[in-house]
Formats: structure tokens, sequence, C-alpha cells
């Protein structure tokens, strides 16, 4: 069973309003619903899903600042006491790559990893990230492992 399987109970199941379908069908003749005159009773009307009737839209009144570098890099953060805790767990050996740490759910596909310094390490490990900070390289010398850089795309 999967969504495409699933049917909404009885009492869910309304009928579609009938407009402009004449003085008997309990939904007005003449006006069909929309009242009197103005802009959206009239025949081709559309409006714009963000439109609030004239009053300033809400995108507008909203303050913007800061500056969004459209090029920045973004690395997904995994710190050296991370890693530590997920090889004493089990879930991680001595060499690790990045499909490693993707199958221990640290990263997502596609991301790109950077190794921080945050928390100890003493297992001498060899792993591939795309950057790291110089405590975390520090770190991981000190225990006698090794990291490699992997070219970002």
């Amino acid at each position: 069973m999967d969504l495409s399987n699933l049917n909404a109970p009885e009492p869910n199941k309304k009928k579609a309003k009938r407009i402009g379908r004449g003085q008997g069908s309990g939904r007005g003749g003449h006006t069909v619903g929309k009242g009197h005159n103005g802009q959206r009773s009239r025949s081709g009307f559309k409006e714009r899903f963000w439109f609030e009737g004239g009053q300033m839209p809400l995108q507008r009144i909203i303050p913007k600042w800061g500056f969004n570098n459209k090029f920045r890099t973004e690395y997904v953060p995994v710190n050296t006491g991370t890693i530590e805790y997920f090889i004493e767990h089990g879930r991680l050996e001595e060499e690790i790559s990045l499909d490693d740490l993707r199958n221990a759910g640290l990263i997502g596909k596609g991301d790109l990893v950077k190794l921080l310094g945050d928390g100890e390490i003493e297992t001498a490990i060899e792993i591939e990230v795309h950057d790291s900070s110089e405590s975390a390289e520090k770190k991981v010398e000190d225990a006698g492992g090794t990291i490699t850089f992997i070219k970002n795309n």
C-alpha cells in the first residue's frame, strides 16, 4: 500500500460547487455566488496568489538586509569528537571515505565535508574530506592518522 492507493472516507467525498446553473441550483441564479459588481465578479478575473487587495504586500513589508553570496561553498561540518564516537560504537572503521560517512548518516548525498577539531580523537584514522580546520589536522596527525583532501567539483 502506498499514497496512490489511499481513498478518502465516505463523508469526505463532497460534490464540487456547481455555480451558474440557474435559480434552482441553490447557488443564486444571476450573481452565481459572486456578489454584485466589482473586479472579482467579472469573467476572466485572475488574482495573483500574493495579492492582498491593495494592502502593502507582506513580501514588501518584511525588511531585507544582508548579502547572499550565490557562489559560496557550503560545507557540512563533521567534528573529530563525532568521528571518535562513531568509531567507538562500531559505526565507522579506521579508514573513512565519503561513502562511509554517508552510510553512517553524518552527511547527505553530494555534500561537501569539512572536518572540524571539536572533541578529542585518540584513534589513528585515514579520512577523506574536502576541507579541514588547522585544529582538526593537528588532532588527527597527533593521533597518528592522515587526512586526504578531495578536490571540489
